[in-house]
């Protein structure tokens, strides 16, 4: 089932769709630069794979310039300005809910960060226009996109087969009934929004037609987001968390974003010494270090703009190293605690002149909010329901916070010249499967296809299910198993060896002598593609 990797003196483009993978590379092959292939990738993958992420979503960049500046963006929406805890408490809500108007409660960052990310591939030479880059995706919405075996198998699960929102069944279920894996499904209005921002530019999703349409639509379906959110809206730079390991310097997002617990994980990791790959000590050793990471996540993690601890004082030596004291190599720490889910997208991109993106886009759960909006076609994301509406939780809600995120978008500079972008979708499974990946591909030195293919664990919640315990595929040696339920893990076996609940991972490399190098997941619909 692995996927063979993808080399190229050109470019490399590596994303959970073909359909996407390929609107990257002809990008690349028509001269243009990977920050472009990137935003043309991300485009196409949000009509192609409509149940992980849509313009109605966030994203969060990492781009590594050709000077070595590893710069980072932050494209997510805040809550709109009618989003208050007494809104849903004065409709009888204990939590706010996962599908529904009440559930669209925060901006759609995502093609914010399109714009500072056109911004920065225009000051790297980028000269292709924004209608070349939204081809692909106008195409594939004109033409209806064939339904992917991710987003067929959605329908098969009870949460997918479920969603009862604004707009859903008339989108996603065509003559009531779920689409089949191949059938063409339409997007409706999608394509039309895409031509028109591609006629009036970007800003118009905010401060233009398409603003006022989202506007619109949002206030009749009950959400508290308005056209002033919109307007106000812009994505923002920021400097990414950075760690030294022995193999190199690793970058990951700012929060809200997990990218703290990923680089955490790593730096315990290290501590703990060198361990045979797919043992007992390598999983366990991961596993523990993520409960570490957790819990630090849940204490520390909100709006970057009301954080009340700084991020990087949890990477220093001696905080990763009291971290690590912590860790019992023979025992499993108690677990579980409360979790969170989520479906997301990853793609990265690189090019010849040094340029490489490591960039991921979310709706949070499968479909979202599941609402799509009739005017433009485009579906919400629920990404709010990560607040509280307690007034002394971690994460209140309130006007203008911005929620927790489970997305995080990863990059290394590695000590022997490699530059190696990555990441994964999967819930709270992303930061353990970075460093599954990162470890097997830097440390023990598997080959780029086969260090994404290998079995997967994951601990926590993902995909819709209420499930906390340790699950792992089916692949793993039998003493490695024995070895994990003697130290006294919740362990459960599941009986797939791919399975797509372990998350689509994917990286590009470009390495020392200037080759590149890109690959994906085989859980996935995609792969990678060299131009």
């Amino acid at each position: 089932m692995m996927q063979e990797s993808v080399r190229s003196r050109r470019g490399v483009v590596a994303a959970p769709h073909m359909a996407a993978a390929e609107a990257g590379r002809e990008v690349l092959k028509e001269g243009g630069n990977a920050i472009e292939a990137a935003v043309a990738t991300a485009a196409a993958i949000a009509v192609a794979y409509p149940h992980m992420n849509n313009i109605g979503g966030d994203g969060f960049w990492l781009i590594r310039e050709r000077s070595g500046k590893v710069r980072q963006i932050e494209a997510c929406g805040p809550a709109g300005a009618l989003a208050t805890r007494a809104l849903y408490r004065e409709q009888g809500l204990e939590r706010i809910p996962e599908r529904g108007g009440l559930a669209a409660l925060t901006v759609p960052g995502a093609v914010g960060g399109w714009m500072l990310a056109l911004e920065a591939a225009k000051a790297a030479d980028g000269k292709m226009p924004l209608s070349r880059l939204l081809e692909p995706a106008i195409l594939l919405a004109r033409a209806g996109y064939p339904v992917s075996k991710s987003l067929a198998w959605r329908f098969t699960t009870e949460r997918g087969a479920a969603i009862e929102a604004p707009g859903f069944a008339e989108t996603f279920l065509p003559g009531g009934k779920p689409p089949n894996y191949g059938e063409r499904l339409s997007a409706g209005k999608l394509a039309e929004t895409f031509e028109q921002l591609a006629r009036a530019g970007l800003e118009d999703f905010y401060r233009g037609d398409v603003g006022r349409e989202i506007a619109a639509d949002l206030e009749r379906i009950g959400s508290p987001v308005v056209r002033t959110d919109l307007e106000r809206f812009r994505a923002v730079r920021r400097e990414p968390l950075s760690m030294s390991l022995k193999s190199g310097t690793l970058y990951n997002t700012q929060p809200p974003t997990p990218g703290l617990v990923a680089l955490v994980i790593l730096g315990i990791c290290e501590r703990l010494g060198g361990v045979k790959a797919e043992s007992f000590e390598y999983v366990h050793a991961i596993v523990e270090a993520s409960k570490r990471a957790f819990r630090l996540r849940d204490n520390v993690l909100t709006d970057f703009d009301r954080l009340k601890h700084d991020p990087a004082s949890f990477l220093t030596p001696e905080a990763l190293d009291r971290e690590a004291k912590a860790v019992n190599m023979s025992r499993a720490a108690p677990w579980p605690r409360p979790a969170g889910e989520g479906d997301t997208i990853w793609l990265g991109a690189a090019d010849s002149s040094g340029l490489s993106v490591s960039y991921i886009q979310s709706l949070y759960f499968e479909f979202g909010s599941g609402c799509v909006l009739p005017r433009t076609g485009i579906i919400m994301q629920n990404r709010g329901c990560a607040f509280s509406l307690e007034a002394n939780a971690a994460n209140p809600l309130e006007p203008g916070r911005k929620p927790p995120h489970t997305l995080s978008a990863a990059f290394a500079e590695l000590r022997d010249g490699r530059q190696l972008a990555y990441g994964t979708m999967g819930g709270e499974g992303q930061p353990q499967t970075q460093a599954a990946f990162f470890t097997r591909y830097v440390d023990h030195k598997v080959p780029l296809a086969e260090a994404l293919d290998r079995p997967r664990w994951i601990l926590g919640k993902t995909w819709g299910t209420s499930i906390t315990n340790l699950r792992l595929e089916s692949r793993f040696p039998e003493e490695t198993i024995e070895g994990l339920r003697r130290a006294g893990h919740d362990l459960q076996v599941l009986p797939e060896s791919y399975l797509e609940t372990m998350g689509h991972a994917g990286a590009v490399v470009q390495h020392a002598d200037g080759t590149l190098e890109g690959a994906h997941d085989p859980r996935s619909d995609g792969g990678a593609a060299g131009a």
